[in-house]
This record gives C-alpha cells, structure tokens and sequence, in this order.
C-alpha cells in the first residue's frame, strides 16, 4: 500500500539563495552591577577595558594606579542581522559573561560595535539586560534560579550599515531546496512552469531550482510571493531511523519497512549478593575474631521469545510487535543495528 503524497508549499521546502541572516558578534563591557561583577584581580582584561575607554573619554588615570571594580563586568554581545535589513532598524541582542561575574542582573550594556565575519561594524549595541534569573547567599547557602551570567536587550541594537543582498542583481532566482530530493526538485520546477505557463524554472540538480525572474524590483516581489504560495505534491521521504545511543530515544519515519525477519529478545540477569559472617574463635584459644562475607551468585535467565515480521511491515506494526516482547529502548537500539546487518531493515540508520 503505497502512502498518500502530501501537499506543501514551496516556502515550506526551500529558501532563495542569498536570502538569509547573518551573525554579529561584539565584545563589551556592562556596569551597573550590585557588587556581582568580575573580580579585576583574575580579569585584567576587564581593568585594561575600563582603562582604555576612559582614556577614551578624556580621563587619564595616575600610573600604576590600581582599579577595584566590582560593578562591572565584560561581556560578549551576539545578534543575529535578518535579511534585506536596513539602517535604523532594531534588534534584539544576547549578552553573555565572559569573566567571572557572579550575576549580570540589573547591568546596562555600554555602547558595543557588532561586526559581521568580515570585520565590518554593522549594528550598535546599547541597554539594560533583561536576565530570567534570580538568586541570593547569605552564611555560605547559595540559591538560584536559572541562569544569571547571560540576559537579552529587546531591540537593543540599532542596524547602521545594510547587507547587498543578491536578490534583485542577478536575471535569475535560485531556489535551495532544504533537503536535497531529486523528485521534489522535478516537481518544484514542474508546479512553476504550470503556474506560468512557459519553462521559466528548471531543476540543476537535487537541490537548486533556477527561476527566471522580473527584472522590475516590484514585479519580482510580487512574482516571488506568489511562487512561494504553490503547493507542490512532494514525493515519499527516504526510509530513516535516528537512534540516541545517549538517551535510547528511536525515532522512525513512516516510510521504514522491513523484510521477512525473525527476532529473539530475551533477558539474563546476574545478581551478587554479600553476607557479613563473624567467625569467633574458641575458649582460651590464641585465634581472632574475623569477619567474613559469604557470596551468594545467582544467574537468572528469562525465556527468549521469537518473534515473525513478515515482509513489508511498516512502521506502527514494528514499534507494536517490539513492545509486546517487552522491548526497552536499549534493546530496540540493539535489535535495530542487528536487522540493518542482516539486511532486513531497509532504511538508513543513523545514530547520534
């Protein structure tokens, strides 16, 4: 019985080529703290931060002079710039401790440069930390909820430099499947060129659809969106099986069959038992008093059952069929790594 094609769409499968966000990173310093900063004695990083940004500020410290700061504390700032953003917008930013502050709560964030991988300052930093934890210490007893060394700023970056982005620079647009399918490839170039009626799409390979596209930058907005709005009838996934040897979580897709297999499952369980026994020695005789264990080992050894898959049972019968033997997730780990051996389970075994 073969399953049913799902419908989905085109925005659901794949994304545009040269769409998509990208990461800023900066490094800065937050004050404000209620004594919980970084102690300047093991980050003198936080010290030669605080220097250069007075000196900055027109303030020259005496030489030699050593800061006690115990408000402040350094910090690494990340966001993430969406595409096609543009200058004066905003963002929200995480701050993360770098040193050994003890909390971040309460602290504002000085102005901080976000720079892209390409060393370009794209996004300003600046705000009071929102931090989801809470915590306190008094006599040596510490108690705390979540975390206090990492908090975000709401829209606390303000974007002041945009990313070229290839969207509306090129005659064509590719299309990047999110998993690579040759079929769903086929159909996304299909569906368009039905849509428009002419060859405008074709499938380069199991991942890239190339669309022609409106050269006017509002005609291709509007083109865009409406190919992203076509349902296509993807094809059957590849059979998969991810196995968590950590955990013993298994998780199968629909598509998993197997072939005429027979299982055996049973248990043997060993248990080691010691029994303290004194051994005292007789009236007026030169012996010790001694302790000695006495060992019992018993090895028990539940009754193997066999268990007939008959070719082509799908996913809901196999994970049925286990749990009536009893199968814990170690076990089905196990029996799922010996099926795809003996060439019985037809699908793709991953384990994490």
């Amino acid at each position: 019985m073969m399953t049913a094609a799902q419908a989905e769409r085109i925005k659901d499968l794949a994304s545009i080529q040269g769409v998509r966000p990208n990461q800023l990173i900066g490094y800065g310093i937050v004050v404000g703290l209620d004594g919980s900063g970084d102690q300047t004695t093991q980050t003198p990083f936080t010290v030669q931060s605080i220097n250069t940004m007075l000196s900055q500020m027109g303030i020259q410290l005496p030489p030699g002079q050593s800061l006690q700061l115990r408000n402040v504390a350094s910090v690494m700032v990340t966001a993430q710039l969406p595409a096609f953003a543009r200058p004066g917008q905003t963002l929200d930013v995480t701050v993360s401790s770098m040193g050994n502050a003890r909390s971040l709560r309460g602290g504002t964030l000085l102005m901080t440069p976000l720079k892209g991988a390409d060393g370009n300052v794209y996004a300003l930093a600046q705000g009071n930390l929102v931090v989801a934890g809470a915590g306190a210490a008094s006599g040596g007893n510490k108690a705390q909820v979540n975390h206090l060394n990492a908090g975000r700023i709401p829209n606390g970056a303000l974007v002041e430099r945009a990313v070229a982005s290839p969207f509306a620079q090129s005659e064509t647009v590719q299309l990047e499947l999110l998993q690579g399918d040759f079929s769903n490839a086929i159909k996304i170039a299909q569906t368009i060129n039905q849509r428009m009626g002419q060859p405008i799409a074709a499938a380069l390979d199991a991942r890239l659809v190339q669309v022609i596209a409106p050269p006017d930058p509002n005609s291709r907005v509007a083109f865009m969106a409406e190919i992203e709005n076509l349902e296509v009838e993807v094809a059957r996934q590849a059979a998969k099986v991810i196995v968590n040897a950590r955990t013993g979580s298994v998780v199968m897709n629909q598509t998993v069959i197997l072939q005429p297999c027979a299982i055996s499952h049973g248990n043997l369980s060993i248990t080691i038992s010691n029994t303290p026994q004194v051994s005292q020695p007789n009236a007026l005789s030169p012996g010790q008093t001694t302790v000695t264990n006495d060992t019992n080992i018993q090895i028990k050894a539940d009754g193997g059952q066999m268990l007939e898959l008959a070719g082509g049972t799908r996913l809901a019968d196999v994970v049925k069929a286990l749990n009536t033997i009893g199968t814990t997730p170690q076990d089905l780990l196990a029996i799922l790594q010996a099926l795809k051996s003996a060439g019985s389970l037809r699908a793709e075994l991953e384990i994490i």
